[in-house]
C-alpha cells in the first residue's frame, strides 16, 4: 500500500511539524487502530503488517500485508485520529500486489512531491534536506532486494 500522511490538515504547510513520521509512530498508530476496532485476534491476524519505507519529507509511506488482511489494515488506517497528539488523515496513493510495483510508483511520487516542497520552502531549503532527501530516494530503490 502506498500512502500519504497529512499532518494536522487544519494547518499550513510547511508550518513547523508537530511530530516527525517515523516507522514506528505511523506502526504504532494503526496497530493501535487494529486492536480497538478489531480486537486482540483482528490485531494477531494482522501480523503481516509492516511499514516497509517512510520519507518524512514528502509523508510518503509504503505498508505491508497479506493479501487477505489488507482490507483490515486499510479499514484501521482509516479510524486512526491521530499520531501522539496531533491530527493525521491517510490517503491511499496505490495498492499493489507487489513491492516492486509499489516502489517504482513511490519513486515517481516522491519525486513530485519533493519539487512540491522545494517550490514551497524556497530559501528554507537546506543542503542537509537534500541530502534526507536523497537517503530516502535510495532506500526506495533497494527496497525489493
Amino acid at each position: 500500500m502506498l500512502v500519504e500522511v497529512f499532518l494536522d490538515p487544519n494547518k499550513d504547510f510547511l508550518v513547523d511539524e508537530p511530530i516527525i513520521i517515523t516507522q514506528f509512530n505511523l506502526s504504532k498508530a494503526i496497530k493501535d487502530s487494529m486492536q480497538a476496532n478489531f480486537g486482540e485476534c483482528g490485531l494477531a491476524l494482522s501480523h503481516a503488517f509492516q511499514v516497509k519505507y517512510v520519507n518524512p519529507i514528502t509523508k510518503v509511506c509504503i505498508f505491508r500485508t497479506s493479501r487477505e488482511e489488507y482490507q483490515k489494515v486499510w479499514a484501521s488506517m482509516t479510524m486512526v485520529k491521530g499520531i501522539g497528539n496531533c491530527p493525521v488523515v491517510f490517503n491511499l496513493l496505490d495498492l499493489s500486489g507487489s513491492i516492486r510495483a509499489c516502489k517504482n510508483i513511490a519513486l515517481k511520487c516522491d519525486e513530485m512531491k519533493f519539487e512540491q516542497y522545494k517550490l514551497l520552502a524556497a530559501d528554507r531549503l537546506t543542503a542537509d534536506i537534500h541530502q534526507h532527501m536523497r537517503n530516502c530516494l535510495e532506500k526506495i530503490r533497494v527496497l525489493d532486494r
